[in-house]
């Protein structure tokens, strides 16, 4: 999950026109559903890739590594994306960081298969995840209301999880199926913040910006939605 960026009020979308923020809105949502779609068609072929399978079976006993490159990854491409220099630019770090968590989805979505033999638990999660967006984006949309309040207790949840994760890692204990389902709900409270960001934050021409954050918390969601089934398949 990617912190969105406020920019002064008489910039944002909320201080312009309702066919301005009506642009914004569609050009964002437009956005999300490419690097939606983008993520989805590297999945495909990587799943497939004896190459890719190589390349990240090393992957799988050092996570901690992983996570760290990630972060690095996720703030450059957060830089990039929010740069009012150049579009290609902002396009580039969206890119970058979809190919990012397309990579490191890579174990989790081989383990979801090895379990069920097949890719009905992923395709599980993807529903899931969709109606849960939409629920959560609907809450946005209807009430209007600036959920920017949250972003303290999700900096502080933020901190928290990251901290329970490497002593996971470093401690080799499972984090547990309580765990999947608190950063479940985390990662829908960052969707509520992200789309009121949409609605009253973000300046006109940053909708790449925009639909990266939304991206990057969808892509939490998706990721503990499936540490959910696999924990509920693991038990059957």
């Amino acid at each position: 999950m990617l912190e969105s960026t406020s920019y002064a009020s008489p910039y944002t979308v909320a201080a312009q026109p309702a066919d301005v923020r009506a642009t914004f809105i569609k050009k964002t949502y437009a956005h999300l559903g490419g690097a939606i779609g983008l993520f989805a068609i590297l999945e495909y072929f990587f799943l497939r890739s004896q190459t890719m399978l190589n390349l990240v079976q090393p992957m799988m006993g050092n996570w901690w590594m992983i996570l760290i490159g990630f972060m690095g990854i996720s703030w450059l491409a957060n830089k990039w994306a929010t740069s009012n220099t150049s579009l290609a630019m902002q396009y580039a770090g969206l890119g970058l960081y979809v190919v990012a968590q397309a990579i490191i989805f890579i174990p989790l979505l081989y383990m979801a298969i090895a379990i069920t033999g097949s890719t009905a638990l992923i395709g599980q999660a993807g529903i899931i995840t969709a109606a849960l967006t939409v629920g959560v984006t609907a809450i946005a949309f209807i009430t209007k209301k600036d959920f920017s309040f949250l972003n303290s207790f999700l900096m502080i949840g933020g901190f928290i999880a990251l901290g329970l994760i490497f002593s996971s890692m470093i401690f080799g204990f499972n984090l547990g199926l309580i765990f999947s389902a608190a950063m479940a709900i985390f990662a829908s409270v960052a969707i509520l913040r992200d789309t009121s960001n949409i609605i009253h934050k973000y300046g006109t021409e940053q909708y790449v910006a925009a639909s990266l954050g939304l991206f990057a918390s969808i892509a939490l969601l998706f990721w503990y939605v499936i540490q959910i089934l696999m924990s509920l398949a693991g038990r059957d």
